[in-house]
């Protein structure tokens, strides 16, 4: 998450993060009939939740990429941020002990990283 229109809105705090998020299917994979949609949505910088490999580079490897979707795209926002949508689950795992993943060091957190970007938006809300 590095750069795209949605970092002020939903990802402030959160840039460079990797995180474990819950997937419920392999739905959800990105279709773009033609290479111009691609190419806009590279050019504008739309994709601000990619799945990643072990090394932290986008994939459309399964399991780490479940619906195969182009350069491990897994959101989507508007020119402005505004609207997101996203096939991952954060809302499933916003506090501490539902982590699919996490370091050890997080292993007593009672929040989970997610919550951050839920926080963010209800401050910009505000």
């Amino acid at each position: 998450m590095e750069g795209t229109p949605a970092d002020n809105i939903w990802f402030d705090g959160m840039a460079g993060s990797v995180l474990g998020v819950w997937v419920a299917h392999g739905e959800g994979r990105l279709f773009c009939p033609e290479s111009a949609t691609e190419e806009f949505i590279a050019e504008k910088n739309l994709a601000p939740i990619r799945y990643v490999d072990d090394e932290g580079k986008p994939t459309e490897v399964y399991p780490l990429n479940p619906n195969g979707s182009p350069g491990g795209i897994a959101s989507l926002c508007s020119p402005n941020g505004r609207h997101l949508a996203m096939m991952p689950h954060p809302e499933r795992c916003f506090t501490g002990w539902q982590q699919p993943w996490s370091l050890p060091e997080w292993k007593d957190e009672k929040e989970g990283p997610w919550l951050q970007m839920f926080q963010n938006i209800r401050n910009w809300c505000h």
